[in-house]
C-alpha cells in the first residue's frame, strides 16, 4: 500500500519553522500565536468529532497542551496543521472510547459546519421552506454520522469537512493512503444507507 508521502523541513515555509522552533524554545508569544492560528480549526474537529462544542473547547485545551509538550520532537514530518490534527483526532478517539465505556451517546454535529459554509440550496436568500429544508437535512446527517463507527466518521469529517487530502488524513490516523480511500469508500456507503433509511421512516 502506498504511504503517505513524508514531509521534510524544506517544505515548510520559513514562517512555520520558526514558529515550530521559537515554540521549542518556550517563547510565549510563539505559542500563543500557535493557539491563536490553530485554535478554531481545533475546535471545530472536535465539535464534529464529538458533537458537543463544550467538550470540544475543553479538548482544545488537551490539545496545546499536548502540542507545546512535544512540538520539541516535531521535525516537519507533515505540515504543522496536519501534526496538530493527529494530536486532536487521538484525543477525541481516547475521549470517545470513554465515553463509550460510560454509555455515554456519540452524535456529530454538522449544525455549525452548515453555518459556516452556508445553504446547501441555491437561492437568494432563505424563504421559510429553505430554511426548514437546511434544519432537517443538517438533523439527517447529524444522526446519520452520530451512528457511524468513530473511525469512519473520522475520516468522513476529516476529508469532506475539513478538506484534507489523503496524505493528510493518513498521516493523521496513522494510517496507508489505501487503508484511508477504502475507509472513506465504506463510510460514505454506510452515511448513504443511513440517509436513505432515516428517509424511508
Amino acid at each position: 500500500m502506498k504511504q503517505a508521502r513524508v514531509v521534510s523541513w524544506s517544505d515548510l515555509g520559513d514562517r512555520e519553522a520558526m514558529l515550530v522552533q521559537r515554540c521549542a524554545a518556550g517563547d510565549e508569544s510563539a505559542s500563543a500565536d500557535l493557539v491563536a492560528e490553530h485554535q478554531r480549526t481545533v475546535v471545530q474537529l472536535a465539535t464534529n468529532l464529538l458533537g458537543d462544542r463544550e467538550e470540544a473547547l475543553d479538548l482544545s485545551q488537551e490539545v496545546f497542551l499536548r502540542v507545546f509538550r512535544t512540538i520539541h520532537r516535531f521535525r516537519g514530518q507533515s505540515s504543522l496543521r496536519t501534526w496538530i490534527y493527529r494530536i486532536a483526532v487521538n484525543q477525541a478517539r481516547n475521549r470517545h472510547r470513554f465515553w463509550r465505556r460510560r454509555h455515554r451517546a456519540d452524535q456529530v454535529s454538522l449544525d455549525q459546519h452548515v453555518a459556516v459554509h452556508g445553504d446547501v440550496f441555491s437561492g437568494f436568500g432563505p424563504t421559510p421552506e429553505r430554511v426548514l429544508a437546511q434544519k432537517e437535512l443538517a438533523a439527517r446527517l447529524r444522526d446519520a454520522l452520530g451512528r457511524l463507527p468513530f473511525e469512519q466518521r473520522t475520516a468522513i469529517v476529516l476529508r469532506e469537512v475539513d478538506g484534507l487530502s489523503y496524505e493528510e488524513i493518513a498521516y493523521s490516523l496513522g494510517l496507508a493512503v489505501g487503508t484511508v480511500k477504502s475507509r472513506l469508500t465504506r463510510a460514505r456507503q454506510a452515511l448513504r444507507a443511513e440517509l436513505h433509511d432515516s428517509r424511508t421512516l
